[in-house]
C-alpha cells in the first residue's frame, strides 16, 4: 500500500519541478537585469552548474523531508480515526 504513495509523491515532485522550471525559463527578464552577451569559459559554466546542483539538491532534500513528515502525521491521524470508529461500532453492538 505504501508503494503507490511513494510513487505518487515522487511524480508530484517531478511534475511541479518541471512546471517551476518552465515558468523560470519562460519568464521575461526585466530590462535592468539584462546583460550584454559575453563569452564565458567552460570552467565558469561548470562552477555555476555545481552551485545550482547543490542548491537544487538541498531544496529537494527539504521537500522530501517535509513530504515524509506530512505523510507520517497523516497516516497516524487516519489510524487514530479508524480506531475511534471501530471503538464506536463495537460499543454500539
Amino acid at each position: 500500500m505504501q508503494g503507490w504513495r511513494t510513487k505518487f509523491t515522487f511524480l508530484l515532485i517531478v511534475y511541479f519541478a518541471g512546471f517551476a522550471t518552465a515558468i523560470y525559463c519562460l519568464a521575461p527578464v526585466p530590462e535592468s537585469q539584462r546583460r550584454q552577451p559575453c563569452e564565458r569559459t567552460f570552467a565558469y559554466s561548470a562552477l555555476k552548474s555545481d552551485e545550482f546542483t547543490q542548491s537544487f539538491n538541498a531544496g529537494m532534500d527539504k521537500c522530501l523531508a517535509f513530504v515524509k513528515d506530512a505523510a507520517w502525521r497523516t497516516g497516524n491521524y487516519v489510524k487514530q480515526k479508524v480506531d475511534e470508529r471501530r471503538l464506536q461500532v463495537q460499543n454500539n453492538q
